[in-house]
């Protein structure tokens, strides 16, 4: 049998994949800490610049496997929480989305910073369905990249979003036609990873600190960054200014 998660590494990027299709990539206990442990090596990894999740078709992720929770004794509530890990990375975190992206599987994706996705995507969040509320972040997120009105539709209604209505709002990044998802994603992968790495991971977290605050803290935030950075004189030297590129 394969492994339920796979790892996998080629030029600094670092893939992992949900590998359970038979149950539409539901998360097990034990996947959920492969995860989180996954993530933090990568995280702790010099060798590693971006990081993309994806699923095995047909189903990015449908979330916790219910089958599992459901045979948990009465509040048992293991202290796995892929949220957290998520985004306590610093490097690039790119999501594709190769099919349906449900619950648990659509807070993965939201705790990434890219979304791209193949137009066999769909979205929903099926929390209130289950009896289930949300702990891996979505609360916070999901208004954040689709407004809190629609947010409180996709919550409470289950509905599903298919990818067009997803890029329209704000959901994801791309669409992408599916068999094009991976090959997209690598590419974007490399283009991230041909940059630099530290400037990267500072201007992530100069947006993870600044969001939601006021205009002031926002500018605030960029300035004491700007005021302890030192500039890569390498990575100056190999990248001409916006003036000097030629046309691709």
């Amino acid at each position: 049998m394969s492994a339920p998660l796979l790892v996998a590494t080629e030029d600094r990027v670092r893939s992992i994949t949900f590998n359970r299709p038979e149950a539409r990539n539901a998360l097990t206990l034990a996947m959920r800490r492969d995860l989180i442990e996954v993530l933090g090596e990568a995280e702790r990894d010099d060798a590693i610049d971006v990081i993309v999740i994806t699923g095995t078709d047909p189903a990015f992720c449908a979330g916790v496997d219910l089958k599992e929770l459901r045979a948990r004794e009465p509040g048992a509530r293991p202290a796995t929480n892929p949220g957290v890990a998520l985004r306590a990375v610093t490097k690039p975190l790119i999501c594709a989305v190769n099919g349906a992206c449900v619950t648990g599987g659509l807070e993965i994706a939201v705790n990434c910073h890219f979304i791209v996705a193949s137009d066999r995507a769909t979205f929903a969040d099926r929390h209130a369905q289950f009896g289930l509320v949300p702990g891996w972040g979505l609360s916070a997120l999901l208004p954040a990249a689709v407004g809190i009105r629609r947010a409180r539709e996709m919550s409470i209604s289950g509905g599903f979003v298919d990818a067009a209505e997803a890029l329209r709002l704000g959901l994801v990044n791309h669409v992408v036609a599916h068999e094009e998802l991976m090959p997209f994603t690598r590419r974007l992968a490399a283009t991230i990873a041909s940059g630099n790495a530290r400037a990267s991971r500072a201007i992530l977290g100069l947006y993870a600190r600044s969001d939601g605050a006021p205009l002031a803290e926002r500018l605030a935030n960029e300035t004491e960054l700007v005021a302890g950075w030192r500039a890569d004189a390498d990575a100056l030297g190999r990248h001409p200014s916006v003036g000097e590129r030629k046309p691709s």
